[in-house]
């Protein structure tokens, strides 16, 4: 399918929205089955011959960029802007390597999938599980998952994002595509449910809290806990955003509360936002905003951490490690560092596996598989999406500053370990910073 094919079949009311099209309900699986788990990425060039194209592909996604033009015009600008615009990107691709880490680092982790869920679930469950990565923009593309996957005897499928937090530009457009392919008849059509989200889950959430540690490190020893944390997250869809469809913010927050209560809130703490292309900037603050006004406030110690990006990323290893650290620097920010993604961390992996795991209807009891090797219980057991209660964010640190809405991710857990009630906790206070900017969501609600 073409980018024009797709920007014509587009439909966002339908196939964009988190109650959109795609089941999300848990999918009987049988004995013998083979279970296809799509992994969606944003993708990447893989070569700086493939930036312009790639571009290209960014520009004519109505999810991912709303601009008041259609058909061939919109066409003609993409076309314009990524030729210009390519020169610029080629120069951010070849400073990290010539091309896209992302590709590769998906495909591993598509490869640690698969062998994690084949050897904790599949004997129990009688099913064999196949991992197949699929690009938004670039190679191995959706439409070429899917013909594997029919090679491969595929029966049931589920789809599982890349990104953690729902929205309507990643999780969102990659729906939107795989349903307007089985609508043009591009590909086959099997019994599926989706991820929408798993932006609170706990090993997620301990495997970021396990990146910030590791990046704490390289901070000299006596300044170490001066360092304050910048959480930066992509930027959403400005429609989505406007028709306040999109828990996007709601869930980012969701998230860096999560992680700083697992941290024990040990210091000051600020989520910014930063565009996947293009200057406009629709949620705030920026993250080039917030570390200048972190450095004309005499901060000296910043530890970037990459929320909503789970690979490194030309955003994450040029835009925060390379451009921001040399203005940060520039600014008199003496030790700047960004947190590794989370890549093939096994925490990660294991938290892949459960949002998989967790949208299947088994005959068995899957908690049995999750027991560790010590024999001890899982500490909460594995429910579908749609049975989780959410986050309660109303007066907590992560009251989304952008649409006031109160209701978060879905609480996997509640903050003891165990299963989550319907009536949640309301999180503690963090600490005071009155020396610097609102710590993560205590702006004032914008108008």
């Amino acid at each position: 399918m073409s980018p024009l094919d797709f920007l014509r079949a587009y439909d966002p009311d339908r196939q964009a929205l988190l109650d959109g099209a795609l089941p999300a309900s848990p999918l009987r699986i049988e004995d013998g089955d083979c279970v296809g788990v799509v992994l969606f990425n944003l993708g990447g060039p893989a070569s700086l011959d493939e930036v312009e194209p790639f571009l290209y592909n960014l520009l004519m996604d109505p999810a991912l960029l709303d601009v008041p033009v259609g058909g061939r015009l919109r066409h003609w600008l993409a076309k314009s802007v990524a030729r210009l615009r390519a020169g610029t990107l080629r120069q951010e691709y070849e400073m990290i390597g010539g091309g896209a880490p992302v590709t590769r680092l998906a495909r591993e982790q598509a490869e640690a999938l698969e062998g994690h869920l084949n050897a904790r679930y599949g004997e129990p469950i009688g099913a064999r599980f196949r991992t197949f990565p699929a690009m938004r923009y670039g190679q191995p593309s959706i439409e070429t998952a899917a013909s594997r996957m029919a090679a491969d005897g595929v029966d049931k499928v589920v789809l599982l994002p890349s990104y953690p937090q729902y929205s309507t530009a990643t999780t969102g457009s990659a729906f939107a595509y795989w349903m307007a392919l089985a609508d043009a008849a591009e590909r086959p059509s099997w019994p599926t449910t989706a991820v929408q989200e798993y932006a609170a889950n706990p090993k997620y959430l301990q495997a970021v809290s396990e990146r910030i540690d590791e990046a704490l490190q390289r901070f000299p020893q006596d300044v170490r806990d001066e360092a304050v944390l910048v959480f930066s997250a992509h930027d959403t869809a400005l429609r989505a955003r406007s028709m306040q469809s999109d828990p996007y913010c709601c869930h980012v927050h969701s998230t860096v509360e999560q992680v700083m209560r697992l941290r024990g809130r040990d210091r000051p703490f600020y989520t910014a936002f930063q565009s996947l292309i293009g200057p406009n900037r629709w949620l705030s603050p920026a993250t080039p905003t917030l570390l200048e006004t972190l450095a004309e406030q005499g901060r000296r110690s910043v530890l970037v951490v990459p929320i909503s990006f789970v690979t490194d990323h030309v955003n994450t290893t040029y835009e925060l490690d390379i451009a921001a650290r040399a203005e940060a620097e520039r600014r008199g920010v003496e030790h700047f560092e960004v947190t590794a993604g989370l890549n093939t961390h096994p925490l990660f992996i294991e938290a892949l596996g459960e949002a998989t795991i967790a949208q299947l209807d088994l005959s068995v009891d899957v908690d049995q598989a999750r027991r560790d090797q010590d024999g001890q219980p899982p500490a909460y057991p594995l429910r579908s999406l749609q049975e989780l209660p959410r986050h309660d964010l109303n007066g907590s640190s992560a009251q989304c500053p952008t649409c006031g809405r109160t209701t978060g991710a879905r609480q996997w857990a509640r903050p003891d370990g165990r299963e989550p009630n319907v009536s949640t906790e309301r999180p503690a206070a963090p600490p005071n910073d009155p020396s610097g900017p609102a710590p993560d969501a205590r702006s004032r609600k914008r108008s």
